[in-house]
């Protein structure tokens, strides 16, 4: 039975693991896609329109926004970041789920526009100082940075109780059979299978027929 696709926001701190278990989302179900943002900042050596982003002009981003084409958006380090619903909807309508990777203010504006068909998802680390230890083992950012990421990160965690699902990622194969488990509940939900309906129906028919 055809089902509508659900758009799936995962968040979390920095350091987390919402990108490893991402990956390994995708990697299990490789009909899950990300969901492709629309960005007014230059694209870089190597990224593709489309691919990377969806490049535009700020004037053309905020007639997107003004005509509703944008599901979310905000402006980071003045350049302005959305995610375009066309191609959103029309994965919803071909039974795809989309991941979202955002922070809990975009989620809310998502979760507004399209509540029935949002799943939200937040990853919790194990304690503070395993998530300092994570970022600290990453060898990418100074003392300066990595204090400010644990300064945001309180902010993050402390939307937990907007999300529909909580999950603390203190064993990585543990946390991504979690994550599966909900997407499998998820997907099944009466209200997701708008074939149902027929579905009886025909059954009705072959028991009056019997």
């Amino acid at each position: 039975m055809q089902r509508k696709g659900l758009l799936i926001i995962l968040s979390s701190p920095s350091g987390a693991g919402k990108s490893t278990l991402a990956r390994r989302l995708m990697a299990w179900d490789p009909s899950l896609s990300f969901s492709v943002s629309a960005t007014t900042r230059p694209p870089r050596p190597g990224e593709v329109d489309g691919r990377e982003y969806y490049f535009r002009s700020r004037e053309a981003f905020e007639a997107m926004v003004r005509s509703g084409e944008m599901l979310e958006h905000a402006e980071v380090f003045g350049n302005l970041y959305g995610s375009p619903r066309g191609p959103i909807e029309k994965a919803m309508q071909e039974g795809r789920d989309t991941l979202f990777d955002i922070d809990w203010q975009g989620g809310q504006q998502i979760k507004q526009a399209m509540e029935k068909d949002v799943v939200s998802i937040f990853i919790l680390p194990p304690s503070m100082a395993e998530l300092e230890r994570r970022l600290r083992n990453r060898a990418q950012d100074s003392d300066e940075v990595i204090a400010g990421r644990m300064a945001k990160s309180m902010i993050e965690i402390s939307h937990w109780s907007e999300y529909d699902y909580v999950l603390i990622n203190d064993d990585l194969d543990r946390a991504e059979e979690n994550l599966r488990t909900i997407l499998r509940s998820e997907r099944m939900r009466r209200f997701r299978q708008p074939g149902l309906t027929d579905f009886i129906r025909r059954l009705e028919k072959e028991f009056e027929a019997r």
